[in-house]
């Protein structure tokens, strides 16, 4: 059966932005904070939440800075990202009940472990959902330094693609996941975009986001955040990921005594692909 409804929040946060929430309401003093990755938005947890979760739990769905509804920068400013841990902090304070637990996929993952590490006390459970640092982080260097800022310009200077209709950015959608259904293509498409002054439609998501970032995510500094997730820990992984851990340990997140879960036929967006397994093994783990 299907959760009800997503409430939408408007949520001004101390850091500057106001922030986009779906809030799925529940009788529970247990606060589910599901955060989206890399140019997705918060109404792509809903098929989890309707698979089971909602109901469960208090869940908050955010749009991260930049993404979906939520606030860009705007002129002058950029995506660093220690900026999300700081509005995830005020956001725990302004939503969170008397337990706060993370979930998070691909970048959402990365935020939510980092978060964990850096206040380990404020997080009742952790899971990852394809959490992973990316392969052959470039160190920062001048040449980084002088690649970002081009990229920066000419982002700045080309328009953004755009659609004629919520089909045709849907089917963009599944031109780049094979996987993912048409129907909810269409749903997440209709949420994710808007229309510009010219009536065609564009991603929400602010296009400085594709570009390469000054500072790089590296693994050995990531490792010194996932020693300090001092709660229980779900570390959830799709058989068939095109982001496959392989044999490359140095990139999975190593907290100690983490439970793994491995999710059959679903790629990296396993969130979409296998949402009743995905509900199922959260529900079981976040459980009292």
């Amino acid at each position: 059966m299907a959760a009800a409804d997503p409430v939408s929040r408007r949520i001004p946060l101390p850091t500057g932005l106001t922030y986009h929430a779906l809030e799925w309401d529940a009788p529970s003093e247990h606060t589910v904070i599901l955060l989206h990755g890399f140019l997705d938005h918060s109404w792509g947890w809903q098929p989890v939440a309707d698979a089971g979760l909602g109901g469960r739990f208090h869940l908050v769905a955010p749009d991260m800075r930049g993404h979906g509804d939520s606030d860009r920068v705007g002129a002058g400013g950029y995506y660093y990202f220690a900026d999300y841990l700081a509005d995830l902090h005020e956001l725990i304070d302004l939503v969170g009940r008397e337990r706060v637990s993370l979930v998070g996929h691909s970048m959402g993952g990365n935020i939510a472990v980092y978060y964990s590490g850096t206040f380990p006390k404020r997080v009742h459970k952790l899971a990852l959902l394809e959490a992973l640092v990316p392969p052959h982080v470039t160190e920062t260097n001048p040449e980084r330094i002088a690649s970002w800022i081009d990229a920066w310009r000419r982002t700045r200077a080309r328009p953004q693609h755009s659609y004629a209709t919520v089909d045709e950015a849907a089917a963009r959608l599944v031109e780049r996941d094979a996987r993912l259904d048409p129907a909810l293509a269409l749903r997440l498409a209709a949420h994710g975009t808007i229309a510009g002054a010219d009536g065609r439609l564009r991603f929400k998501h602010d296009p400085l986001h594709l570009t390469p970032g000054p500072y790089g995510i590296r693994a050995d500094v990531a490792r010194t955040f996932w020693a300090r997730v001092a709660c229980p820990t779900l570390i959830m992984e799709a058989a068939e990921s095109e982001y496959g851990f392989g044999d490359s340990s140095a990139r999975r997140p190593t907290v100690e005594g983490a439970r793994r879960e491995v999710v059959a036929a679903a790629g990296h967006m396993l969130l979409r692909h296998q949402p009743a397994r995905v509900a199922e093994l959260l529900a079981d783990f976040l459980a009292p």
